[in-house]
């Protein structure tokens, strides 16, 4: 299975396998990962699973224009390279894949 590593304040906090075709915020959230919050089950109506991406940023698909709206809700100012991790789809390419976590999410 990939690998997920997620960090905070440049520290990683936690390393999940995360099934292929299964979405980061759901993986974190069966987890138990503190920092994916996933209110909405990855309808993409929260914005509760904001990430930054620190690698691997061209292995993800554009974002959408919802997601892109989406991510103006955030709690913490979305960067360049913030993310809805419901929108992140595994797949073997994203194996390693490094996420950093917001302070909050709500």
């Amino acid at each position: 299975m990939p690998v997920v590593r997620f960090c905070r304040d440049g520290e990683e906090i936690a390393a999940i396998d995360i099934a292929k075709g299964s979405s980061v915020m759901h993986g974190a959230t069966v987890a138990g990962l503190d920092g994916i919050v996933g209110e909405c089950g990855g309808e993409m109506v929260c914005a509760t699973c904001h990430v930054f991406v620190l690698s691997h940023g061209d292995d993800i698909p554009e974002l959408s224009p919802t997601e892109d709206e989406m991510l103006d809700f955030t709690v913490e100012t979305r960067q360049p390279c913030s993310r809805l991790s419901c929108q992140i789809t595994m797949t073997d390419e994203l194996d390693g894949l490094v996420l950093g976590l917001p302070k909050a999410q709500v």
